[in-house]
């Protein structure tokens, strides 16, 4: 389970998901805007969670289709043990009608930011006269594994944490000078750190915080008076958010 941090001003949210990227993402994109989060990766694991411990959320996120309860049963269960919590079913195709009915509203994969605030705020996804794009979606690859794999029948293991290590810190160098440069509206050096982190990224595969990169990378130049930096700061958003994901992901594999 993870946890993170603490905003008393909104309600805490439980999130289901059976999916380990999908989770993550989600996870942080709900950290990103100052929601609580407590995460389950299956409807039992779920029930257990509020069965022992004193976690009363005021919305839960789950998942429709998953190993073991899911569907309507969980949606059932969950309004038994917390009487007073929204309950939104987020997936990746339109569930039955019935799972739907029984929920207190739906939300489909991939989804950006601001339509999971709108749904948490409004019931509903939340579309803005003006928004920043988000890039990140739930359904994106994070890390490829068959890199990993590769990589491990090449070298030892002491090796291949090294190489991720060097990535992630190189990813954080980066991200703190993009940040810069789009303070100043330098789309030059903006494009020529979205080439680096699209080339060390998808060497190390992965894949996420290189798409972003090659995203980046293709930026149009801008007058400083030009709004489109917002989309640019949108992008740069979303890479620390990708590179939290990885880092957990790479924790996970490789114990960094």
């Amino acid at each position: 389970m993870l946890e993170f941090g603490t905003q008393h001003e909104l309600p805490e949210v439980l999130l289901i998901d059976d999916d380990l990227v999908s989770r993550e993402v989600a996870a942080t994109l709900l950290t990103m805007i100052s929601y609580t989060v407590h995460t389950a990766e299956s409807g039992l694991a779920s029930l257990k969670m509020l069965e022992t411990s004193t976690l009363r959320p005021g919305i839960i996120l789950m998942d429709a289709q998953m190993p073991g309860m899911s569907g309507i049963e969980l949606v059932r269960e969950l309004r038994a043990a917390v009487h007073a919590a929204a309950i939104y079913i987020v997936s990746g195709s339109q569930p039955p009608e019935e799972v739907v009915s029984a929920a207190d509203g739906l939300l489909l994969k991939p989804y950006t930011v601001e339509e999971l605030r709108g749904l948490l705020q409004h019931g509903g996804p939340h579309h803005p006269a003006k928004a920043a794009q988000s890039y990140l979606n739930p359904g994106d690859q994070v890390l490829n594994p068959e890199v990993l794999t590769q990589l491990r029948q090449l070298m030892p293991r002491e090796a291949v944490r090294e190489i991720y290590q060097t990535m992630v810190a190189d990813l954080d160098r980066r991200i703190v000078a993009l940040e810069a440069a789009i303070d100043r509206h330098d789309a030059e050096e903006v494009r020529r750190i979205g080439h680096a982190i699209k080339g060390g990224c998808g060497m190390a595969g992965a894949v996420q915080a290189a798409r972003l990169g090659a995203l980046l990378e293709n930026v149009p130049s801008n007058s400083p008076e030009d709004d489109s930096f917002d989309d640019i700061r949108a992008l740069l958003e979303d890479l620390r958010a990708a590179a939290v994901v990885l880092g957990h992901m790479l924790e996970d594999e490789l114990q960094l």
